[in-house]
């Protein structure tokens, strides 16, 4: 794996985990819009843990490519639902952020393929 590989995937993990942290711990800049997205507050503990889960599982992918290939699918998959998400709710001035957390999860997951 290259050095630019395992450098955006640290970062990547660590900006995804820190997201899914603000979230566990129930910050206001995170959780605001959910409220406005019609997110239940019953989810949001799952949603964090799936979050750090994915930041962690990205991280053990540097040692075990297979685990860090199944946590950017995951992650993939969940800021994609998190764009699908925000689209309903209309709040189309606020889709560019899970777009930010999903460039970075798609380009670890191709620099980790690369070469």
């Amino acid at each position: 794996m290259s050095t630019t590989a395992v450098v955006v995937t640290v970062l990547t993990a660590a900006w995804v985990g820190f997201s899914g942290f603000s979230l566990l711990r129930k910050a206001a800049f995170v959780t605001e819009p959910l409220v406005q997205y019609g997110v239940p507050q019953s989810w949001w503990t799952l949603l964090g843990l799936a979050k750090a889960a994915g930041a962690l599982g990205l991280l053990i992918g540097l040692a075990v490519p297979a685990i860090g290939v199944a946590a950017a699918i995951g992650l993939i998959l969940y800021f994609g639902g998190a764009i699908i998400t925000v689209l309903r709710a209309h709040s189309y001035k606020t889709v560019a952020f899970p777009v930010l957390y999903l460039a970075p999860v798609v380009a670890t997951l191709v620099l980790s393929h690369a070469a």
